[in-house]
């Protein structure tokens, strides 16, 4: 079975069951689209013998999004108002924001997708631009930074500096714990929920959403931050996944948000033409940074202290082992070495930022 077989299975669908047949045809290969792309991911996991669940697809009851392509809407950027016009009878709805409309051409846009969160309903248009071309690039800053990720602290830097994590979940649990008790003693099992249970699980759910909201801002700035004071961040390659197996500690792992800062981090690497590097974090914290002497510690053991007279902070040294890895055979001009970096560069020719902090 192919994805043209679930095509031609939709269609049928669609024939069988009215209230289908009157959605838009391509929110229909939409779902295809998404139904496929579980598949896909549930055999490659099998494939590659990945450990844990396997992402078996499952059956959804309620989405909560619907995407259109190219037809099923009409955009009115003069009154900032979006028309549906297939056969589910949505209508006209006035969009709330401060977007301008006119920032792009009603072309570039390929996808429209109506959103349902705890706190309404959003319009996602999806456009095909190249961000480069329209950001302002930045000036060069002849800096670089490696980021070690630790449980302590969200990050610790090669210049010695650390960042906390925010614990936003940990600050509003009470709370969260308070509105889900109140809305289990509304639930009755077997009976349609009352409009108070339907009033508590929205409150529950919008708690939950300002805590997810508040990280990723969070994290946002944060990787702007960095970015623009940076040509090159090294920051560990770590796979969270694994880390959250440890029951005690996957709480503060996901409140900490390490995938969201990643994910902004490369983002505005791309977006600013900044250079940034994934680096295999094995025996960062272990290997002496001036000599290379690995010297095994463990969790509880925060400072570095080498028979060579090197000293350093535990998080700091490893945070300068990340960047070295990154630059390890990177001297002299940047920009002429630019299939070893893997990617492209802002940086001036003939310059080196990160050679002075690795002179000893």
């Amino acid at each position: 079975m192919g994805q043209k077989d679930i095509y031609k299975y939709t269609t049928q669908l669609r024939n069988e069951y009215p209230f289908v047949k009157t959605l838009n045809s391509t929110a229909c290969q939409q779902a295809c689209e998404r139904t496929w792309t579980a598949i896909l991911k549930f055999y490659n996991n099998c494939k590659n013998n990945i450990r844990g669940l396997k992402g078996y697809p499952k059956y959804s009851k309620r989405t909560h999004s619907v995407e259109f392509k190219k037809s099923g809407w009409k955009l009115n950027r003069d009154t900032k108002r979006i028309t549906f016009t297939d056969g589910k009878n949505i209508g006209e709805l006035k969009l709330i924001g401060s977007r301008d409309l006119f920032y792009f051409q009603e072309w570039q846009i390929q996808r429209v997708r109506i959103i349902r969160r705890a706190d309404g309903y959003f319009v996602q248009l999806i456009l095909k631009l190249d961000v480069r071309e329209i950001t302002p690039q930045l000036e060069p800053s002849k800096k670089c930074v490696g980021l070690d990720m630790g449980l302590k602290y969200l990050y610790a830097d090669s210049d010695n500096n650390v960042v906390e994590p925010p614990k936003y979940y940990r600050k509003a649990e009470k709370r969260l714990n308070k509105l889900n008790r109140r809305k289990s003693r509304k639930f009755k099992r077997g009976q349609k929920q009352s409009n108070n249970y339907i009033n508590a699980r929205r409150k529950y759910a919008k708690g939950h959403l300002k805590v997810s909201r508040q990280r990723e801002e969070f994290a946002k700035r944060l990787a702007l931050r960095l970015i623009q004071s940076n040509d090159l961040i090294a920051y560990e390659d770590l796979k969270v996944k694994n880390l959250v197996r440890n029951k005690k500690l996957a709480k503060s792992i996901n409140d900490a948000g390490r995938s969201q800062l990643r994910k902004w981090i490369e983002y505005f690497g791309v977006k600013y033409d900044r250079l940034t590097i994934a680096v295999n974090p094995t025996y960062t914290s272990q290997e002496c940074f001036n000599c290379g002497q690995l010297i095994k510690k463990s969790l509880s053991v925060r400072t570095h202290v080498c028979s060579c007279g090197y000293t350093e902070d535990r998080d700091t040294m490893a945070a300068l082992n990340i960047l070295k890895k990154a630059t390890q055979g990177h001297w002299g001009s940047w920009s002429e070495d630019l299939n070893a970096w893997g990617d492209s560069t802002s940086i001036l020719v003939g310059s080196n930022t990160c050679q002075g902090k690795f002179s000893q």
